[in-house]
């Protein structure tokens, strides 16, 4: 997620970018922050790389906050607009180039929080990211690209997309703790967990994955995982 702040006073715009690390951090939310003294500086580097979302000045030297916004709404319908100004003058004119909020000077964190969060509601979610250690080296790993996981001799077996398996040395709990807070993850038994994203059926107590692996599911949890994939399948509209 890219999010530019747009400004002429270094101040203003290092005031602002402290606010919005502080607020993304506090919701587990990582953001590539870019600050820019003009609407210039901003479109230019827009040009390049489109933005998530972006705080505008509407009264800057040169292009105005609202004059940038006309300009990248020619070829950016998407990103999400919110001027940071003293006054709702130009109400009418953010209405017209579908702006998501004003934050009138000063604002409050409250106010800010809140904007955030509707902001977040309407940006697609990142991917989760997991890092593993493999062979000394630190392995990002996007959670869409584990097909499955097993635990055994002290090791993790990492199944992925790419059909590579990869090996980490950690304690099963440990590497399932933040993949059972996602709802594609499940844990099969005492040293397996499956990525349903990745999984083509269910049958004879397994797991059917993509890669043609079959995991195997605890008797106690057969029920529970029959019940847990096709939840998953019907909520992706995989069935029907």
């Amino acid at each position: 997620m890219r999010i530019a702040i747009v400004d002429d006073l270094d101040a203003e715009r290092a005031q602002l970018k402290e606010r919005l690390v502080r607020q993304l951090r506090a919701r587990g939310t990582e953001a590539e922050l870019l600050e820019f003294d003009s609407g210039e500086a901003f479109l230019a580097a827009e040009n390049e790389q489109r933005f998530s979302a972006a705080f505008l000045d509407i009264y800057m030297e040169g292009l105005s906050g609202m004059e940038a916004a006309k300009e990248l709404r020619k070829t950016d319908a998407d990103c999400l607009l919110v001027f940071t100004t003293t006054s709702t003058d130009h109400a009418l004119e953010g209405f017209q180039v579908r702006a998501l909020h004003y934050l009138v000077k000063p604002f409050t964190e409250a106010e800010l929080s809140a904007l955030l969060d509707e902001m977040l509601s309407k940006l697609p979610r990142p991917e989760p990211i997991l890092t593993v250690k493999v062979d000394g080296s630190d392995i990002r790993l996007c959670y869409r690209d584990i097909v499955s996981a097993e635990h055994f001799a002290h090791m993790i077996s990492i199944r992925t997309t790419a059909g590579k398996t990869l090996a980490t040395r950690q304690s099963f709990k440990a590497f399932t703790e933040p993949l059972k807070k996602d709802p594609r993850f499940f844990v099969c038994g005492r040293g397996a967990i499956v990525n349903m994203e990745n999984a083509a059926d269910f049958q004879d107590a397994a797991f059917c994955m993509t890669d043609g692996s079959r995991i195997y599911v605890s008797q106690e949890l057969l029920k529970a995982a029959r019940q847990a994939f096709m939840e998953f399948l019907l909520q992706r509209g995989r069935v029907g």
